[in-house]
């Protein structure tokens, strides 16, 4: 199966307005206004020359910028897709293959091999697929673009500089569709700030050294706040009596005060009573359940999607020995057709939902839960034909 790439975010800290970034237009005169940006930065103006000398526009880029709808699938589908016997017994063999460097990430970062071993998998199935498109052209494609120009036209000069050091080929550099490099898939600009040379030879380069690829993971990892030494995810039975409006990210407690509500882990116990955690039903109250500490928020940091983070961090625990979920007996959920109906009804009705996309994200869950609640259902997240029926 073909790795998917990131789900990038519709915004960075401290990025521009994408207003008030060049784009679209003739894409050779936008070009053009790269070259006199990186030149005015202080960049070579034959490097510069040499850099964009081949740059095309790619529509298949575009293609697949628009065309995500994996991402629409339920949290159960979506992973059992995504686990395989073979995703599970190759994570094992490298983490033994690794030994030393993930023994390494564990001492310096407090990041548990499994983490970086699941994002290997999916992003790249292990650095076999890493993507054939041209990472130049994807980057430039997309910064003309004017959906997230503010996004990706850094990602060129961050490219650049990359050019400078003798660690990016705009010719022969290929990766994502998105712009992402390498075997975890990490944007030219998180290879500038996280990059690591793991293993020694002076470059980093991470389309083809398994530790340059999981060092720089780690060192990103740990970039975007992740705790170390602690848990991100487990999964968790719940009290029949669970009040289904304290589940979602929304809401906090410590540990301690979930096993006071009945909270139990489904397998050993749950972690430090001090830890703040969130209840997930990715498939409401009849699907499996999961506490989420707060690593897990860390993920959405590298992915925006909620079922592939969800997927992900549960991939981690399942490589470091954690049971196949109870999938449970959840209620049908609603199309994409559907989905998209509901969401249109709930921002008639002033919620947020993230835009009409038909993917079941942070923002629709909460507003269905927050629905659920005012029409006297299970509030619970899980949208519903009977929801939409009601709405």
């Amino acid at each position: 199966m073909r790795a998917l790439p990131l789900l990038i975010a519709l915004s960075l800290p401290g990025a521009a307005l994408a207003q008030d970034v060049p784009c679209g237009g003739s894409f050779a005169g936008f070009v053009d206004g790269l070259r006199e940006e990186a030149i005015a930065q202080g960049h070579d103006p034959a490097q510069v020359a040499r850099f964009l000398a081949g740059v095309r526009q790619d529509d298949r880029v575009l293609k697949a910028d628009r065309a995500q709808g994996i991402f629409q699938t339920p949290f159960v589908a979506f992973s059992r897709k995504l686990i395989s016997q073979y995703r599970l017994d190759k994570g094992r063999e490298l983490a033994g293959r690794w030994d030393t460097v993930f023994d390494r990430i564990e001492r310096d970062y407090g990041i548990s091999r499994g983490v970086l071993l699941a994002f290997w998998a999916f992003e790249t199935d292990y650095g076999a697929f890493q993507g054939d498109f041209n990472t130049l052209n994807a980057l430039v494609t997309l910064a003309h673009d004017c959906r997230r120009p503010q996004i990706f036209r850094p990602q060129v000069f961050a490219a650049l500089e990359l050019y400078g050091h003798g660690d990016f080929d705009p010719a022969t550099t290929t990766g994502a569709w998105a712009g992402e490099i390498g075997m975890v898939q990490m944007l030219p600009r998180d290879i500038l700030e996280n990059g690591m040379d793991g293993d020694g030879d002076g470059h980093v380069l991470l389309k083809t050294s398994a530790p340059d690829a999981l060092m720089s993971g780690a060192k990103m990892l740990s970039s975007l706040g992740w705790r170390p030494g602690e848990p991100w995810l487990q999964e968790v039975v719940l009290p029949a009596e669970m009040d289904w409006s304290q589940t979602g990210l929304e809401t906090e407690l410590s540990v301690a005060d979930w096993e006071r509500l009945g909270v139990r882990a489904r397998e050993g116990r749950l972690d430090d009573a001090r830890l703040p955690a969130s209840i997930l039903l990715p498939q409401g109250r009849g699907g499996p359940a999961f506490i989420a500490y707060p690593n897990f928020r860390v993920y959405f940091e590298w992915n925006q999607s909620f079922v592939y983070v969800t997927t992900a961090a549960y991939f981690a625990t399942r490589l470091e020995g954690a049971p196949v979920y109870d999938a449970g007996t959840p209620d049908p959920g609603l199309s994409g057709a559907q989905m998209k109906a509901l969401q249109q009804a709930l921002a008639a009705k002033g919620y947020d939902v993230g835009g009409i996309d038909g993917i079941l994200g942070a923002g629709t869950r909460a507003a269905v839960r927050d629905m659920q609640a005012r029409l006297g259902l299970p509030a619970d997240g899980w949208p519903t034909v009977g929801l939409l029926g009601r709405l």
